[in-house]
């Protein structure tokens, strides 16, 4: 049965909001009914009506005529009745959960006449259930959110670039340098040097450190797709366009850097626009009609001679220049090979975490067969050596048995005398360039002048711009 107390005189409504008598009953009813807990408290803070709906909830029976603050925990109705001030959307814990409230005061010729409170809540289990979704969609927000960060700031720092080599304290010492401005940088080396190790933490050490550091590997995005992997597009550019466009990789850099590794691959199309956002420092998405100011710092990478590239005709020699404002060499391996030690120590450190297999003795023979490697593939290739060898120890000792290489790959120095693959790989390289030259950068043509399958020619291609 509803508890409320109803009045005498059902007549007497207010002149503003007139009810008709046989439909004061269904107003009662309608409250009643109502899914949501409503408490009605007269100027006196005393309860003259609470629904069934509520009532079951907080487990009460006979409270009409109780003060309001006896019955409902953390209430806030009798405040509203000294305040007359409405409070909408309050939180209020009811029974150990967080609950919905609206108090609102029935004020009439400047007398309160009463205050209505609803709360909204559900069966408490469903509640419960509910808040602890919200809580751990919480936490999954805030961790994405942290890996997000994590993978737009840098990776490394100059700390954590290994080398205390002559040629190596050289060049970092010049990278921290230029790291302080926003100079543009390209970042040179053989491929397995650390050259993206460089760009990160050229980055780290800027101004723009708190900024992103967007990467871009423009030998890995097929070229029919990195216009709009760098540019971004409008809304229907093109079929298969994201609803309301997508930003590119320029626009996710602004305030920040971008590394455009691989510079060397990027098609001549593209340099065109590239160059254009070098001097403008605004670019345009595809489909759009208005020019968007980045605000960028520009790094790139590559493991190609770029002279030799523009002399190919595969590389814009006036965005050449503007890329090469500063240069910063990345030495491979075979010249610095007094970093062997502390590398190693560093990589088997490193690995010991991913295999679970932890070295403690290193013999001797093991430096001289390092050493006398030419490391093609440098410090990457370094570490390949060495997960192989731990894969091969039966104890924790490592010794030059383990060191898989090939001996047609180790050298033996000889001042001034190439070997024979050396003189091979020259050779071929330079017949590549040439046909490249000659057929303005078309490689399949390229492949057709030097009789050579178009898969062997790639094959060569990535082989041999690791000297370049």
């Amino acid at each position: 049965m509803p508890i409320y107390t109803q009045p005498e005189d059902t007549d007497d409504m207010s002149p503003n909001n007139p009810i008709l008598p046989h439909h004061h009953n269904l107003l009662w009813d309608v409250l009643e009914r109502a899914f949501e807990g409503v408490v009605v408290i007269d100027p006196e803070c005393k309860i003259i009506f609470m629904n069934q709906t509520y009532q079951d909830f907080l487990g009460v029976r006979d409270v009409v005529g109780r003060h309001v603050t006896d019955v409902i925990e953390n209430t806030r109705m009798h405040i509203v009745a000294q305040t007359r001030k409405a409070e909408l959307s309050a939180m209020q814990r009811i029974k150990g959960s967080e609950m919905i409230a609206h108090r609102i005061p029935i004020v009439h010729d400047d007398e309160l006449m009463a205050v209505v409170g609803t709360v909204v809540f559900q069966d408490v289990r469903e509640l419960q259930a509910l808040t602890a979704t919200v809580e751990r969609l919480r936490q999954e927000v805030d961790y994405y959110k942290e890996e997000l960060r994590r993978k737009l700031i840098s990776a490394y720092g100059f700390d954590q670039i290994i080398g205390s080599s002559t040629k190596m304290t050289a060049v970092k010492a010049f990278a921290q340098k230029v790291a302080k401005s926003d100079t543009t940088v390209l970042v040179t080396g053989e491929s397995g040097t650390g050259k993206e190790l460089f760009a990160h933490a050229i980055h780290a050490d800027s101004r723009r450190a708190k900024g992103p550091l967007i990467r871009v590997n423009c030998a890995a995005i097929p070229e029919g797709l990195l216009e709009s992997e760098l540019f971004g597009y409008e809304e229907g550019a093109f079929t298969g366009a994201v609803r309301k466009g997508r930003k590119g990789k320029f626009e996710l850099a602004h305030h920040g850097t971008i590394l455009l590794d691989e510079i060397g691959d990027m098609p001549m199309a593209l340099q065109a626009k590239l160059l254009r956002v070098l001097q403008e420092r605004e670019i345009e998405r595809i489909g759009g009609s208005r020019p968007i100011p980045v605000d960028v710092r520009f790094l790139s990478s590559t493991n190609r001679n770029l002279r030799e590239l523009i002399t190919a005709g595969l590389f814009r020699e006036d965005l050449f220049y503007r890329l090469n404002v500063v240069t910063i060499h990345v030495p491979p391996l075979r010249e610095r090979l007094d970093d062997l030690p502390e590398l190693v120590l560093s990589i088997l450190e490193q690995l010991a975490d991913s295999t679970a297999i932890r070295v403690k003795t290193i013999d001797e023979d093991v430096w001289r067969v390092l050493k006398n490697h030419s490391w093609p593939g440098n410090v990457r290739e370094l570490r390949n050596v060495l997960e192989r060898a731990l894969h091969l120890m039966d104890g924790d000792r490592l010794t030059s048995e383990h060191i898989a290489i090939p001996l047609s790959e180790q050298r033996e120095s000889v001042a001034g005398v190439k070997t024979l693959k050396q003189v091979v790989r020259a050779a071929e390289k330079a017949a590549i360039f040439n046909a490249l030259a000659a057929t303005n950068g078309d490689k399949i043509a390229a492949a057709k002048v030097l009789d050579i399958s178009k898969s062997s020619f790639y094959q060569k291609i990535d082989l041999y711009t690791m000297d370049v």
